[in-house]
């Protein structure tokens, strides 16, 4: 067996780590190839192995193309979107929940996510070998941390089942947590409990949250504001609705603006970063298509895969800027359509921009409802007001009282966080089910409608299969009950 090679791409910024035998030929896609312990010896080597783990976020199945795009993934499974008839049939078994474990729309996250935990886990092996001291080292090793929880949380949200989905949750099957370089994974297994994997990531966020100094000005680098943020997502999920507040409200008072109603449209088109905690970065040189999964823009028209349900799409009040950020009306081949354009690109390639992972508007809202979940209706309506008066030109703060405003801060957070893969999670940990519009896909809400309306709360399905081409290298990865 050869010395274990480390590629790096000068280029790219990215760590590739390869196991090669000897009568295997070695890849050749990087400028530069060498042992592990020498590359390692520099300390900008650990910094390239990071934006390594961050750049397997733009891998397929993550946030490139359409099959399991993470961007739509969220959405086009729910009654936040309905498939447009003029399409190419891209994702069509996931949006008709016909879920298979040979089938990329619901696996094709599972690949991607390893590969950038077991980058994150590579830094981590090699942080103790002397190369980094002080600052440089406490803030790498709590960002690969950070990583490395983060990623684990996609998945156990998506092939597991959340705590606060229902009772048997917590005990329920998990996810494999590697924390430990292994890039083979051949030896693990979903040997930990969903409660017991939440456990694991809070420890990471949290080891992160001490240690992190780091700023980051573009975003692209996870930062103390950003993991308070996802310690507060994660708690929300966990139904820990104090520490859901305790670290919201750590993370807003790190970063509170919510992207003011001014900046708002800039933050879509890469002008800003105002209200963004973490963003994956994407530039015209990569060209990685993050929103292609919803249209293509061609012969100056969009032609869409999925267009905005009716129903959603009239939630939207005139005044708000949303609408007109997230959507376009228009024709393609002679019918009209409720286009999602909020990934279309300010001038440069189509569908080229940052992924907003994060927003300070997602942790205010995670308050406002761990806020009235644990019977502080004040905080609550204060923290929902905070978001809408940012996204209304003719604001009323609003007045809602007892079940209304819980209706009000979920009704927002739909709006909110439309397409940016939260609708699916929202629903599944509150033990609700699909329940589609029936409307068409055309723009004024005629037109072919979706095959399936609905997905019951109870079914297996709002656990995704794990891919057979995972269990198959691996066969101790058991197969989630019913695929």
């Amino acid at each position: 067996m050869k010395k274990n090679i480390i590629k790096i791409s000068l280029a790219a910024l990215t760590v590739f780590v390869s196991l090669t035998s000897c009568d295997r030929n070695l890849d050749q896609f990087s400028s530069v190839n060498e042992p592990v312990d020498q590359a390692m010896t520099r300390p900008e080597s650990f910094r390239q192995a990071l934006d390594g783990a961050y750049t397997s976020m733009k891998e397929v199945g993550y946030y490139r193309s359409d099959a399991g795009n993470q961007l739509i993934m969220g959405d086009l499974t729910t009654d936040n979107l309905t498939r447009s008839a003029a399409g190419r049939n891209s994702n069509f078994a996931a949006s008709n929940f016909e879920f298979s474990s040979d089938n990329a729309q619901t696996t094709g996250l599972f690949s991607p996510a390893y590969l950038a935990i077991s980058r994150a886990n590579f830094v981590l092996a090699n942080i103790n070998n002397g190369v980094l001291t002080g600052t440089a080292k406490s803030n790498t090793e709590a960002e690969a941390r950070a990583i490395r929880a983060m990623v684990h949380f996609d998945l156990v949200r998506a092939y597991c089942k959340i705590p606060t989905q229902s009772s048997d949750a917590g005990a329920s099957l998990g996810i494999y947590y590697a924390d430990k370089y292994d890039p083979s994974n051949t030896s693990g297994s979903r040997d930990l409990t969903v409660t017991q994997v939440y456990e694991k990531i809070a420890a990471d966020l949290l080891f992160a949250a001490d240690n992190l100094t780091q700023t980051s000005n573009d975003k692209g680098r996870l930062t103390k504001a950003a993991v308070y943020g996802l310690l507060s997502r994660v708690y929300l999920y966990k139904g820990d609705y104090s520490k859901t507040i305790q670290y919201g409200e750590l993370s807003l008072g790190a970063s509170a603006s919510v992207t003011s109603i001014g900046n708002f449209t800039g933050i879509w088109k890469s002008s800003s970063v105002d209200g963004v905690l973490f963003q994956v970065l994407n530039s015209p040189a990569e060209a990685v298509t993050v929103g292609v999964a919803y249209n293509q823009f061609i012969g100056g028209q969009y032609r869409s895969e999925y267009v905005a349900d009716y129903d959603l799409f009239t939630s939207y009040a005139t005044d708000d800027v949303r609408k007109s950020v997230y959507f376009t009306t228009a024709a393609y081949n002679g019918k009209t359509y409720n286009h999602i354009t909020k990934y279309s690109s300010n001038g440069g390639p189509a569908n080229v921009v940052p992924v907003k992972y994060l927003r300070s508007s997602e942790v205010a809202l995670n308050v406002a409802e761990a806020a009235y979940k644990s019977g502080d209706m004040t905080k609550a309506l204060t923290m929902l007001n905070n978001v809408r008066q940012q996204r209304h030109s003719s604001y009323v703060p609003g007045t809602e009282t007892g079940a209304a405003l819980l209706t009000a801060v979920y009704n927002e957070r739909r709006l909110e966080l439309a397409f940016e893969n939260d609708r699916w999670y929202t629903l599944k940990r509150l033990g609700l089910p699909v329940q589609r519009s029936g409307k068409g896909d055309l723009s004024n809400g005629t037109g072919t409608v979706p095959i399936e309306q609905t997905l019951a709360a109870s079914s297996y399905k709002w656990q995704w299969p794990i891919p057979i081409n995972a269990i198959q290298a691996n066969p101790k990865i058991q197969q989630n009950p019913n695929y």
